[in-house]
């Protein structure tokens, strides 16, 4: 348990962190400063700032050059690290309007659980509702554990990950915001709660999707995994969403992208320069990662108000830790430097300098490779920002071939930020809490006002569960009371409240209110386990499922049926409900495994264990037209080469559900990663089916989303030349 004096000295990080000696960046060098800038407490710290109009896309300037990252909207600079937190705001906003997209607050309502197998998350808001999962792998010891999530299944080595002594969060982000889905069709959790047609991009989304994973670690209370340690990785395009993430979400401790490419870290301005990097039209229509907005920058990036700098700016002084590959064009590795370099300037600003590390100056030159040179600095930075142990110093190891040079990029310089000029002074402490109108998951709580003491004004209050280690946050208000919802029955909770002013400042812990939830009025019993799940009846792209009903003292109110992709591996997430003991599931890919579980819950919302699990696998898909597929090298080095697009097209007259792609590997050449396909392989023959995604083809249509990556004898220069689509 935190004690009340150590509670009553934490500043928010803007204020606190300890001025530092200048970073230098030329060649391998170190930043300087030596602690480790914790997570905040909150989503977004600069929510409550006044942001003045933001500039139509009509009306921006052209700037060759990065963007100011210190000049407010306003036309001035910051003086003070205080003032950090609202020019940080003013940053995401304009990251939203013209890159990403919106990415939402906290929804109303934001329920579910924490195994030590996995993590179950319920999101409700304006009378629509989604759900998803995620699983959990512990590393041994009893907890509770920092945790890492990785998106995709594609990020920093899991095996250093848990060895260094952090869980692994195995997140998929499809199942939030699909790949393969037009703009105006946007599908996944985030469109089902705000809108297929939502101009906000799928990084965003993602990003949004595990917020949502640390509101419901919040809530409960931190036996398994701790809710003020979190870190994310990804690699490719799981590592746009991994900085998109880190970004937009001041709870993450940590945050390692790992070859992000366009889209992700790359500079944009710097991107058109740098030969054989991916064009910005081609990440911006590749997929919906970036929000539609952007669209209109994709030929004019020196128009945009914020570069990828600012955005790891944003980041700043948290942990990062950005992975990166020079060896593949594609990537943008040169631009990435730009972006890393510029951004490592805010983060030598605000006394950081040693929190941020860039390393490209890598050997392997295999697309998402497990790396030697990264395994010692991932384990030290996980001790560093996840465990509060150790005090690595960042460094910037950029390979000389892709080495950007920030001079030719900046016209700025950096400031000197100190504490004067910026409200450094806390409010008073509130007044002691009381409890009423208490129910079995819920309470409200009142207090004596705080006040502010340093001119900045008073933002709100933040409210804390005094419990265990870590002390979580059960909500946020900005007046003078609020009501707690998700709370357990028949609990006792004992809580505080600390005020927050418009600099960030905390005030010391007010007393404990201590409360007990009632047991009257709420089921807290689930009902049985659904059993005998049977699938009959299953196409090319859907089954039938039914099962035995399951019993409860209050009832069973329906049935939650949950899907994962694949004969093993994946995350369930529910793809719908029943009534009855019978669901038919549509819309599936052809010539693809599925599986399936059954969950039953009641009217008090108690789930049971699930059912057993049974697979499928989906029938050829039928095609009454023909296609072809088309592969375009990315990449090719001396040992290997990445085909992306491999374009399938529609040749028919009529629309087509599912294609196959066959072809033969050269001898010696073996397939060493694969995305947006089923694939399988027996000797030389490759065979890619499409996924759920991308199956479904209108005549003339085509998709683009299908790759591959191969390794081949040092010196031989063949690649696959004949593909067969049907």
């Amino acid at each position: 348990m935190i004690t009340r004096l150590a509670r009553s000295k934490i500043r928010s990080r803007a204020v606190a962190l300890t001025l530092a000696t200048a970073l230098a960046v030329a060649g391998v060098v170190t930043g300087a400063p030596t602690g480790a800038a914790a997570a905040a407490g909150v989503e977004n710290e600069g929510a409550d700032c006044a942001v003045p109009g933001l500039p139509d896309a009509g009306s921006l300037p052209t700037n060759a050059r990065l963007p100011d990252p210190f000049r407010k909207l306003d036309g001035t600079r910051i003086t003070a690290r205080s003032d950090w937190r609202c020019r940080r705001e003013e940053i995401k906003r304009l990251a939203e309007k013209f890159v990403y997209g919106e990415k939402p607050a906290k929804p109303a309502s934001v329920t579910g659980t924490v195994s030590r197998t996995g993590i179950g998350v319920n999101v409700s808001h304006n009378g629509r509702s989604a759900s998803f999962s995620a699983s959990v792998d512990l590393p041994s010891g009893s907890g509770p554990f920092p945790a890492v999530v990785v998106l995709g299944g594609f990020g920093a080595d899991t095996a250093t990950i848990k060895a260094a002594g952090a869980a692994v969060i195995s997140y998929d982000p499809l199942a939030v915001g699909r790949e393969g889905t037009p703009r105006n069709n946007k599908q996944g959790a985030f469109y089902t709660i705000y809108g297929s047609s939502s101009p906000t991009g799928v990084l965003a989304a993602w990003a949004w999707g595990v917020s949502r994973i640390i509101d419901v670690i919040e809530q409960s209370g931190g036996s398994i995994l701790r809710a003020d340690a979190t870190g994310v990785t990804g690699c490719s395009r799981y590592g746009k969403g991994a900085f998109a993430v880190g970004a937009f979400d001041q709870r993450i401790a940590l945050t390692m992208p790992i070859e992000a490419g366009s889209g992700g870290l790359a500079a944009f301005r710097a991107i058109p320069g740098e030969s054989g990097a991916q064009p910005l039209s081609s990440a911006y229509s590749e997929q919906p990662w970036l929000g539609d907005a952007f669209g209109t920058f994709t030929g004019s990036p020196a128009r945009l108000p914020v570069d990828t700098h600012s955005v790891v700016g944003m980041i700043a002084p948290r942990g990062l830790f950005i992975m990166d590959n020079p060896h593949i064009d594609w990537l943008a590795a040169r631009s990435a430097s730009v972006g890393a370099l510029g951004g490592a300037e805010v983060y030598k600003a605000l006394g950081a300098g040693g929190n941020i590390t860039y390393w490209s100056d890598v050997q392997d030159g295999n697309h998402c490779a497990t790396r030697s040179e990264w395994r010692g600095p991932l384990q030290q930075n996980i001790q560093k920002f996840l465990l509060n142990t150790g005090s690595y110093t960042g460094t910037m190891r950029i390979a000389a071939s892709k080495s950007g040079n920030l001079a030719e990029w900046r016209d700025w310089q950096t400031p000197t930020l100190g504490d004067t000029g910026g409200d450094t002074t806390a409010p008073s402490t509130p007044g002691t809490p009381t409890a009423s109108a208490i129910t079995a998951t819920s309470a409200t709580l009142s207090w004596a006002a705080a006040t502010d003491q340093g001119g900045s004004g008073l933002a709100g209050y933040d409210v804390h569960r005094e419990q265990g280690t870590t002390d979580p946050r059960l909500g946020q208000s900005t007046t003078n009371s609020i009501t707690l919802t998700g709370l357990t029955a028949n609990t006792q909770y004992q809580v505080y409240v600390r005020a927050r002013d418009g600099a960030g400042n905390l005030s010391g812990n007010s007393p404990v209110v201590t409360f007990t939830t009632t047991s009257t009025g709420g089921d807290t019993s689930p009902p049985t386990a659904p059993a005998g799940l049977t699938a009959s009846g299953t196409t090319s792209t859907g089954t039938s499922l039914s099962w035995t009903a399951s019993t409860d003292d209050t009832g069973v109110a329906g049935y939650d049926v949950l899907r994962a992709p694949g004969a093993s591996g994946g995350t369930f997430a529910r793809v719908g409900g029943s009534a009855t003991t019978s669901y038919n599931d549509t819309g599936l890919a052809p010539s693809t495994a599925y599986r399936y579980q059954v969950v039953a819950r009641d009217a008090a919302g108690n789930t049971s264990p699930p059912s057993n699990t049974v697979q499928v696998t989906t029938q050829p898909g039928s095609s009454t037209g023909g296609c072809t597929a088309v592969a375009t090298v990315q990449n090719q080095w001396a040992t290997g080469y990445v085909i992306q697009p491999l374009t399938i097209t529609n040749t028919g007259s009529t629309a087509i559900t599912g294609w196959t792609v066959t072809f033969t590997l050269p001898a010696g050449h073996t397939l060493t990663g694969s995305w947006n396909g089923a694939v399988t392989t027996s000797g030389q023959t490759v065979t890619i089916r499409n996924v759920a995604h991308n199956g479904a083809l209108a005549p003339g249509a085509a998709t683009t989303s299908v790759g591959f990556q191969a390794t081949r004898p040092n010196g031989n220069t063949t690649v696959p030349s004949t593909y067969t689509c049907t």
